[in-house]
C-alpha cells in the first residue's frame, strides 16, 4: 500500500455539506477475477468514512459496446445511458484495477472512452491489485489517460500486491491496518478534490 506521512495529506476537518457521490468503477470482467473481492473491501472503507455516498458500476453488468459509435442501436444505447447517468452524477471516481500484461483491462477503457464530459473537472482515484506490481502499472497508464480527460487524478493509491494472498475465503484481508489506513488517505483526498472542483463547477460551468 503506498502511504504517505499524514501532515503532508489534505485532511477533511469540515465534511462537504452535501455528501460527496463517488462512482466507484470495477474495471474487470475477466471470468474468475479477483475484483469483486477488492470492491468489497473497498466499499466497506468508504462507508464508514463521512462525507461521501458509493455507487458501485461494475464493467462486467455494464456490458458496453466494443464498437463506439455516434449512432450506436437501440439496445446499446440504452445500456449506455444507463451507465452514462450514473457518470455524469458522480462528483468524484475511484478506478478499481487489476494489471493485465503491464496495463489495464480492455473493458475499463471501453467504459472511459465512450464519455467525454462526464469525467470533465472531477478527481480521479485507484485502487489497483495484481502480482508483485500490485497493478501501479496499470495505474500509470491510466494518469495518462485521465489527464487527456480533463480530470485530477489523486497522487495517493491503495496497491495489493500478490492480492490473492493477503485475503481470507471470506474477502477478509489478513493485514487490516496498514491498508485500512491508506484506504483512509485516498479517501480524504477524494473528499477534499471532490468538493473543491465541485464547488468549482458550480460557481463556473468548466469549459474544455
Amino acid at each position: 500500500m503506498d502511504t504517505t506521512a499524514a501532515s503532508t495529506q489534505p485532511t477533511a476537518s469540515t465534511q462537504p455539506a452535501t455528501p460527496l457521490k463517488v462512482a466507484v468503477i470495477l474495471g474487470s470482467n475477466r471470468d474468475g477475477r479477483f475484483g469483486p473481492v477488492i470492491a468489497d473491501w473497498f466499499l466497506d472503507r468508504a462507508a464508514g468514512h463521512p462525507g461521501i455516498e458509493t455507487d458501485l458500476i461494475d464493467v462486467a453488468e455494464a456490458d458496453l459496446p466494443t464498437r463506439i459509435t455516434f449512432s450506436p442501436g437501440p439496445e446499446e444505447a440504452t445500456r449506455l445511458a444507463a451507465v452514462s447517468e450514473r457518470l455524469a452524477a458522480a462528483d468524484a471516481f475511484v478506478v478499481l484495477t487489476p494489471e493485465y500484461n503491464h496495463s489495464f483491462p480492455a473493458p475499463l477503457k471501453t467504459l472511459i472512452d465512450w464519455h467525454s464530459a462526464e469525467w470533465q473537472a472531477k478527481p480521479v482515484a485507484f485502487v489497483s491489485y495484481g502480482g508483485i506490481s500490485g497493478g501501479l502499472r496499470a495505474v500509470e497508464q491510466l494518469r495518462q489517460v485521465f489527464a487527456e480527460l480533463h480530470t485530477v487524478t489523486v497522487r495517493d493509491t491503495v496497491s495489493f500486491h500478490n492480492a490473492g494472498a493477503l485475503f481470507d475465503d471470506e474477502g477478509h484481508h489478513r493485514d487490516p491496518g496498514p491498508a485500512d489506513a491508506a484506504a483512509k488517505v485516498l479517501l480524504d483526498q477524494v473528499v477534499w478534490w471532490g468538493t473543491a472542483l465541485r464547488d468549482a463547477r458550480n460557481a463556473r460551468p468548466y469549459g474544455a
